[in-house]
């Protein structure tokens, strides 16, 4: 996972020509919410929400997630390090691996798959 300060999607207020999966995606007891975005290109995203807790995600694909707002530290697969994001900043993961989060202050996310 890498930060990437770069973070365009952040200038988006909205997705344009996009379906939303009315069913929620819902992990953890409800401490991770999402919606699944499907754009008219086939790109699929998920907005969400996670509250305050340190939990570990797996990923299948690749994933960028751009911090909307909120804080949160993650910790990179195999490091004892943690990095902190905030509004404006992006945690890049790989495919096939995990990751452990704690979010700090309730965490409003856009993530991207690729």
């Amino acid at each position: 996972m890498t930060s990437d300060t770069t973070n365009t999607d952040t200038n988006n207020t909205q997705f344009d020509n996009a379906s939303i999966i009315k069913r929620a995606n819902i992990y953890f007891d409800g401490k991770c919410v999402s919606h699944t975005v499907l754009l008219s290109d086939g790109t699929r995203k998920t907005l969400g929400v996670i509250f305050p807790a340190s939990l570990t995600f797996s990923t299948q694909a690749a994933e960028k997630i751009d911090v909307n707002a909120g804080r949160c530290r993650v910790r990179n697969p195999g490091e004892e390090q943690w990095r902190e994001y905030g509004p404006g900043e992006s945690i890049s993961v790989p495919a096939n691996t995990s990751f452990d989060i704690e979010v700090v202050e309730t965490l409003d996310y856009v993530c991207h798959y690729f």
